[in-house]
């Protein structure tokens, strides 16, 4: 799905339009930076590694992965969507696969402009193309700005959990 909105007045010259659409192999440096954004504390090989795949068509694990780009006039990316198949989420019907929200950016400068929303259309067409009859997603606790984002979009809180751990020493 392509998508193509002008940008509100104001806007820089050079992403005077802004165009959602699946990534291609092209894009996986700039889109691999906006993930390194998103997910700094992850592993950059390993990202790549899996990036490579995903946008070959190889997604691991068996289950099908996309991603949907936002790529300003100046061909620059300024977000993306990863959205991917599972057999189940949390307060979804389990007997459908459910399209998972499994990233979600768009960089600062360009929030508040609808370039979210329209990411998230992208991928929520997707996953009805896939037999979906929902969408799911998670986020941290205390990631007040990502939970105030999901319930604009009409994402319904199913399940808040804190997980524990505890190391345990030699005796």
């Amino acid at each position: 799905m392509q998508v193509r909105r002008n940008q509100d007045s104001g806007s820089d010259s050079s992403t005077s339009e802004v165009c959602v659409r699946p990534a291609q192999v092209s894009d996986r440096e700039q889109l691999a930076r906006l993930r390194e954004t998103l997910w700094p504390d992850a592993s950059t090989q390993k990202d790549a590694r899996e990036l490579e795949a995903i946008l070959g068509g190889h997604a691991p694990g068996g289950m099908p992965v996309i991603y949907f780009v936002a790529e300003a006039g100046d061909r620059k990316l300024i977000g993306f969507l990863e959205a991917g198949l599972r057999s189940h989420a949390d307060g979804c019907n389990p007997s459908h696969p459910v399209g998972f929200i499994e990233g979600w950016y768009v960089a600062e400068g360009f929030r508040h402009q609808g370039i979210g929303r329209r990411l998230l259309a992208a991928a929520e067409h997707w996953a009805r193309s896939q037999g979906c009859i929902e969408m799911a997603s998670d986020t941290w606790i205390d990631n007040e700005l990502s939970q105030r984002v999901h319930e604009a979009m009409g994402y319904e809180v199913v399940d808040r959990c804190v997980h524990y751990r505890k190391l345990l020493t030699p005796s």
